[in-house]
């Protein structure tokens, strides 16, 4: 992890979410990117609006767009304060999803921050993490945080997801003390009409040097959210890795059971990736 994104909504200060991006830049010696999204002139603009208000919508978003720009030398600043020696800063206008999928093309990992609104903010998030291409990790609003978790807890089921997730979680897997592996149902392909090579979790961890404990998962689906939440919190884990899983509808984002109980629920940091 090299390049790390921390998505802000504010650019006159940053809260938890960026403030965890930058104690794991700096522990990684990465580099740190905050970005602010300010929102699309057409998502403003209607189609009965006169010339006059898309003028005035198109200047007040082009103000808003230099006052976050401004704002660069403070974040830097901060991010100094917070042991980053590598940090940028970005301002975007448009939608949230799109610009962030286009800025991950060139980031290791994304750092979001769930607010205390739990549906809104999940619902933002699943639109979020199931649209980029790289790795999130998800803070939670309150609880303590630690950029360097002593214990991790790794959600398997066996699944592409938790394959992706694992893997993109490897440099810090590789940094705990401790890791251990919740190993729940093994997840099915839809359809089983060809055979692919078989992953062997303890054969790859081993290989990059991580030494993982094992605990069996016995949950049903509806379960499995709360199981998860439950047994990380029963090895003092720090930080919780597992796989996304949700599906699109035209322009909605739905997370399967376990990924939504886990980011409505989890007083963790939560690394995904579908």
């Amino acid at each position: 992890m090299r390049d790390i994104l921390a998505y802000t909504g504010s650019y006159a200060a940053w809260s938890r979410g960026p403030a965890y991006a930058a104690h794991l830049a700096a522990a990684l010696d990465a580099a740190l990117t905050g970005l602010y999204v300010a929102p699309s002139p057409m998502a403003l603009m209607q189609a009965y609006e006169t010339p006059e208000l898309t003028t005035y919508v198109l200047e007040g978003i082009r103000d808003l767009v230099e006052s976050a720009s401004a704002a660069c030398p403070a974040f830097v600043r901060w991010a100094g304060e917070h042991g980053v020696t590598k940090a940028a800063w970005q301002v975007a206008a448009g939608d949230v999803p799109s610009v962030l999928g286009h800025i991950g093309n060139w980031h290791d990992l994304l750092v979001l921050e769930r607010t205390s609104a739990p549906e809104a903010s999940v619902a933002e998030l699943g639109r979020i993490a199931l649209s980029v291409e790289i790795p999130c990790l998800v803070v939670p609003p309150q609880g303590a945080l630690s950029s360097a978790p002593e214990c991790i807890a790794v959600a398997w089921n066996g699944s592409p997801e938790a394959i992706r997730a694992i893997h993109a979680a490897r440099p810090l897997l590789a940094r705990a003390d401790r890791v251990v592996v919740l190993s729940g149902a093994q997840r099915k392909a839809l359809t089983e009409i060809d055979w692919k090579p078989e992953f062997d979790l303890g054969v790859y961890l081993r290989r990059h040097g991580i030494y993982a404990e094992e605990r069996p998962l016995l949950a049903s689906d509806e379960e499995a959210g709360a199981a998860l939440l439950a047994a990380a919190a029963e090895v003092g884990a720090g930080l919780l890795v597992m796989g996304a899983y949700g599906r699109t509808r035209f322009s909605e984002w739905f997370f399967g059971g376990a990924t939504r109980h886990v980011l409505n629920h989890a007083g963790i940091p939560v690394v995904m990736r579908h």
